[in-house]
């Protein structure tokens, strides 16, 4: 059997500051304060990337924009009220809008699935099954 490549891997090397892992540790830490439309972007990029059908320059992008969400040195830092998340979003949302593709129905379900586990159902909706 052949080596199994990092999971965040582009042309043979992995993307700096992405993890699974990371992602998770810092979603958990910090869900509540980004809030829910922070959390969801975060998810479909995530189950976006888990696709076997998402090329190469697609999970490049998916992973930079995560690695911005995961690490400590922002343009606006997370903690700053208000605007803490504001600079993640936007990366999130450019890093969406060019795998947008990649983004379907299935995506969008799983993570309102997790999104409905973690902070109850949506604002002015209902709860899913």
């Amino acid at each position: 059997m052949g080596r199994r490549p990092p999971e965040a891997e582009f042309l043979g090397r992995e993307v700096p500051g992405y993890s699974g892992p990371r992602l998770q540790h810092k979603l958990a830490r910090h869900a509540l304060a980004a809030g829910r439309e922070v959390v969801e972007k975060v998810l479909w990029l995530y189950y976006a990337s888990r696709r076997p059908d998402v090329p190469r320059w697609a999970k490049l992008t998916i992973y930079a924009a995560l690695a911005y969400f995961i690490l400590p040195l922002d343009a606006i830092p997370d903690p700053t009220p208000l605007a803490g998340y504001a600079d993640d979003l936007g990366a999130l949302s450019a890093a969406l809008l060019t795998v947008a593709t990649y983004v379907d129905e299935g995506v969008k379900q799983k993570a309102r699935r997790r999104l409905q586990k973690w902070f109850g159902a949506p604002p002015g909706g209902t709860a899913e099954d």
